[in-house]
């Protein structure tokens, strides 16, 4: 039996999916409303949420509600919640946000968007045909890919010194049980060396020795960031290393920063192009979360001892 067959029998078969975009929430003092997608399993109640907050790109809509279409859909279609903020760093809004507080690179309003979204579930179950009453608000989850998932570090924990001003800030949100951190960027100080550091002081503002929520981490071990360090591809791995337990890490074999190409269908600048690769970081991502929101539930440990014994594992994972 291979590694999917077996995760697919703990997720169970899949639902259809209902998905609605945009939900238009009025946020006080945003430049523009924050437009979000909304994707959840047709059948089930008290279902766990998982925020996803999208990364940078070549393309102007993947990184926005319209991307990451292989992670939602496969979420939502196995019980999950899925909604999809448009940060202010998408290229979609770049003419309307160019010259507001906290351009280009909007940290703090990237964070505030996943608050403001908890804030107002109740509206964004009712603005869904056939979704009201179905949301658990207690069991909620952040993921996030690249600058996504920086985004959810400091959403999970994660201190982070200012440049403007120079003091230490945190954005942790305790609604937020749990994350999946996707090719997240590392750490700064004398590693953060690359050509793009200067650029983004912000990226290597961040200190991980907070970020106490229990986390997964998923990096590729082509993933080359030597734009921010010299470092290699461990780096993406620090919101791991650096950070206190729980935690674990997936190193996917052979994966570069698109992870196989999870921000969007046939992608062309997915670099490792790989459906076999996003469907098993699919599966294991949907069991890591399950069992982290529903306590008891053995998926995530049937899908580790799965990729344990897998002839051919798409990666190998470690705990602490």
């Amino acid at each position: 039996m291979s590694m999917s067959t077996t995760i697919a029998g703990v997720l169970g078969a899949p639902n259809p999916v209902l998905s609605l975009s945009p939900v238009v929430l009025s946020v006080p003092g945003r430049p523009v409303d924050l437009q979000v997608r909304v994707s959840a399993p047709l059948t089930g109640t008290d279902l766990p949420v998982i925020l996803l907050s999208h990364g940078h790109g070549p393309s102007n809509n993947l990184s926005s509600l319209n991307g990451y279409a292989p992670l939602a859909n496969f979420w939502a279609a196995h019980g999950f919640v899925v909604v999809q903020p448009t940060h202010l760093t998408s290229r979609t809004l770049s003419a309307l946000v160019a010259d507001a507080p906290g351009a280009p690179d909007f940290w703090r309003s990237r964070a505030q968007d996943m608050t403001d979204v908890l804030d107002r579930l109740e509206v964004i179950e009712n603005a869904v045909p056939q979704l009201g009453g179905r949301i658990d608000p207690t069991k909620v989850a952040i993921a996030g890919h690249s600058y996504g998932g920086f985004t959810a570090a400091l959403l999970l924990g994660a201190g982070l010194t200012d440049p403007d001003t120079g003091h230490l800030a945190h954005l942790l949100e305790p609604r937020i049980k749990a994350g999946v951190l996707l090719a997240p960027p590392g750490r700064g100080g004398d590693v953060f060396n690359g050509p793009m550091a200067e650029q983004w002081p912000i990226i290597g503002a961040v200190d991980f020795s907070t970020m106490t929520a229990p986390a997964l981490v998923v990096t590729g071990d082509k993933d080359d960031p030597r734009n921010f360090t010299d470092m290699g591809p461990d780096w993406h791995a620090d919101p791991y290393t650096l950070a206190p337990a729980p935690k674990t890490l997936l190193t996917l074999f052979d994966a570069e920063h698109g992870l196989g190409g999870i921000a969007g269908y046939d992608t062309a600048e997915t670099t490792d192009e790989n459906p076999e690769r996003v469907a098993a970081l699919a599966q294991l991502t949907a069991a890591y979360l399950r069992t982290r929101l529903h306590p008891g539930d053995n998926a995530w440990q049937t899908a580790h001892d799965a990729l344990t014994v897998a002839p051919d594992p798409v990666g190998r994972v470690e705990s602490k």
